[in-house]
This record gives structure tokens, sequence and C-alpha cells, in this order.
């Protein structure tokens, strides 16, 4: 079978206070600002694909009629965003958080040889950093 989905082009998380998500994700992890929209959204470039940061509060609400049509979406609670590293970036990630004074939830390494890091945003969002191979991916980008 050819499939037709070809990866993951976008990932979605929700923080109530955009300026703490923007400064914490551009200033700390070290990725690339595409995008703010007042207090609704902020969007980062991560590798081939973007990680959205969307307000809940504001993406509740129907979009004005002379606005892009995106259905009104959101969640309640923490979410999970895992960003693939390679097994040499990972002690480099880990020392940048904690110099940031982000903790190290949790370390693992899983049976096939994998490692991850475990850490929380600034809205309590769980966030992985782990090596490809976890999931059996064995190249690098």
């Amino acid at each position: 079978m050819n499939p037709m989905l070809e990866g993951m082009l976008e990932t979605a998380l929700y923080a109530r206070d955009l300026d703490k998500a923007e400064t914490f994700y551009e200033d700390v992890l070290g990725l690339e600002k595409i995008a703010r929209a007042a207090n609704r959204h902020v969007f980062f470039r991560c590798g081939p694909g973007v990680l959205l940061i969307f307000n809940p509060e504001e993406t509740v609400k129907p979009p004005a009629p002379e606005a892009l049509q995106v259905p009104p979406h959101g969640t309640i609670g923490q979410g999970h965003a895992c960003f693939r590293v390679s097994g040499r970036n990972i002690d480099a990630m880990a020392e940048r958080l904690t110099a940031a004074g982000v903790a190290i939830e949790s370390e693992v390494r899983w049976p096939n040889g994998g490692r991850s890091i475990y850490f929380r945003d600034p809205d309590g969002n769980s966030l992985e950093c782990a090596e490809a191979k976890i999931w059996g991916i064995e190249q690098e980008i």
C-alpha cells in the first residue's frame, strides 16, 4: 500500500500566556519564529515542520467573515509534543534547558537503545526530545 500521508506537517500546543511561550520556544529551545498574531497564536519553524502555539481562549472563537475560515479548535489541559533530536545533541539540549532553569523531569533509555528527555514548557505542556530510533526510524534529517 502506498500511503498518501507523507508525514506530520504541523503540531499544535496550547498556551494561555503567549508571551512566555514565545520566549521559551524562541530563546530557550532556539526555534525560529515564523509569525505571531496578537494574543491568538505564535508559530515556529521546527525542522521540516511547524510548531503552532495557540491561545485556547482565542481559537475557540469562530473566524470573522473576512478572515481565513479555519474552524474553531482547542483543547483543555496540557498536551505533549516530541522533538526529534540526534543522540549526539540530547546532552547538549539537556544542558541548555538546565542553564535556562528548566528541570529535566525524566530521562528514558528505551529498550531499542534510543533515548528521551522530558521537560515542561511554561504552560505545563509535556515536551520530549528523543532520538528517532525510539520509533524504529534510523535516518537522520
